[in-house]
């Protein structure tokens, strides 16, 4: 059974930075596209950034310049640094990954962590 755990959320000021992690675990054959998305309250889930297995990356326009997404392939991992996080930032973070297991291939399937609260608060 493949998961995604995400860690690193909290609390923090106006302007600070928090890394977001996200592990994929369980017997996986190969992991497509992995992306951050967010849901504020009272909001649909939006998202924040996707990164190819390639390496190609596009961010929503809100968090251009400002956030960071990265992987590990070789630790089935999705970083996502945030500097200079504003107000309307605060949501709870999800890890999303197009991933094949062994069952599935050649077709990947959608999985998501849990969600990790990320809140920008004075």
């Amino acid at each position: 059974q493949v998961q995604l755990v995400e860690s690193g959320g909290g609390l923090v000021q106006p302007g600070g930075t928090l890394r977001l992690s996200c592990a994929a675990s369980g017997i996986i054959f190969s992991i497509h596209d992995m992306a951050w998305y967010r849901q504020a309250p009272g909001k649909q889930r939006e998202l924040v950034a996707v990164i190819a297995r390639s390496g190609s990356i596009n961010y929503a326009d809100s968090v251009k310049g400002r956030f960071t997404i990265s992987r590990d392939n070789a630790k089935n991992t999705v970083y996502l640094r945030m500097d200079s996080l504003k107000p309307e930032d605060t949501a709870v973070y999800y890890c999303n990954g197009d991933i094949t297991t062994p069952q599935t291939k050649p077709f990947g399937r959608n999985y998501w962590g849990q969600g990790t609260q990320v809140t920008v608060s004075s």
